[in-house]
């Protein structure tokens, strides 16, 4: 009896912290769209992200509200933001910090380090290809490792630390390309389409007036990181966990492929023998089965389904897979790929 009602109120337990999950995701979602008009599956996608720990590479046509979001995102969850505009002439100390020269009230000289902008909760990387690879490479140890290494001393960053970059698709004079070791930092790459035109209207009424919105509830930093914690509790079962990896072996070319897939994906594999030069990572699997666990949770679920795997499958992917000449040169798509791989 005892095991029973143990069993019972654990039941209990875990439905009111998937439900508190449910509302606090809600919360964060509903209040950036008291200030940024539609996009709304991008802003699920970006919310996703970060309470999996993943970053986010944003790609739309300036005016879209990138920057609004993620400002606002940053005063819902009270956390430390910061901005950096990426420029040619910015260098990696500009982002990381650099020591300095102090002196002691006795006159005895001593380095201290001087933190950059980069140690914080939320980092928005302003047009992050317009610096050169070697400021963009400083952020790939703090993307992955949640530290920063300066001289001979590693200094780490908040526990929450979670980089927003925008980059703009159309102006790409004078950029450098993002490194694919440096795209695969990121969880998940979001496109800002155009308004319609009735958002449009709703963006005018909102932002030429004398009414501003304004957020009006948040959830503290900490929380964030207790529901990246319930998470990684999510069931998956066997089937699941196969699913995703044959999701990542078909982004490959050349390679064995299972028969778990219908015959109807030959085509597939043609497609990607001829246009993709290198697929996925294992840190796509990763976000792909992160992903679909924070989409269980809130679709009411304990437990991953393939649905959940398949409706990741674009953001989480679209920039792990790397085209040849010839997929680029006919404007082949990695979102065309990915449609044809998970097409039953």
């Amino acid at each position: 009896m005892n095991n029973f009602n143990q069993s019972q109120s654990d039941t209990l337990i875990l439905r009111e912290r998937l439900q508190q999950f449910r509302n606090d995701f809600n919360l964060i979602e509903n209040e950036i769209g008291r200030l940024l008009v539609g996009q709304s599956e991008a802003v699920r996608d970006i919310v996703i992200a970060m309470i999996a720990g993943g970053h986010v590479l944003l790609e739309g046509v300036p005016g879209l509200g990138k920057t609004l979001l993620v400002r606002t995102l940053a005063e819902i969850i009270e956390c430390k933001f910061s901005r950096i505009q990426f420029t040619p002439d910015l260098m990696p100390a500009d982002l990381t910090g650099t020591n300095i020269m102090n002196k002691t009230i006795e006159g005895n000289s001593y380095f201290e380090f001087q933190q950059g902008p980069i140690f914080c909760n939320l980092l928005l990387a302003d047009e992050i290809n317009r610096a050169t690879p070697k400021t963009q490479a400083a952020l790939l140890e703090s993307m992955q490792e949640h530290s920063v290494t300066v001289g001979r001393t590693t200094h780490r960053l908040p526990e929450l630390f979670f980089v927003l970059a925008t980059q703009n698709p159309i102006e790409m004079e004078g950029t450098y390309p993002l490194p694919e070791a440096q795209l695969d930092r990121f969880f998940s790459k979001i496109i800002f389409p155009f308004p319609s035109k009735d958002e449009l209207v709703e963006i005018i009424n909102r932002t030429t007036t004398a009414a501003i919105p304004q957020v009006k509830s948040t959830i503290p930093t900490q929380r964030v990181l207790e529901m990246r914690q319930l998470i990684r509790e999510v069931t998956v079962a066997d089937d699941i966990t196969q699913y995703a990896a044959e999701l990542i072996m078909r982004t490959h070319p050349g390679l064995n492929h299972s028969d778990s897939f219908s015959a109807n994906h030959s085509a597939a594999e043609k497609l990607v023998d001829k246009y993709v030069r290198y697929g996925a990572s294992p840190r796509g699997a990763q976000a792909l089965m992160l992903g679909a666990k924070t989409r269980a949770i809130l679709d009411g679920r304990y437990n991953a389904a393939k649905e959940d795997l398949i409706a990741m499958t674009s953001t989480v992917l679209r920039h792990r897979i790397i085209l040849t000449f010839e997929g680029e040169a006919e404007n082949i798509t990695t979102d065309e790929i990915i449609e044809t791989i998970i097409m039953e």
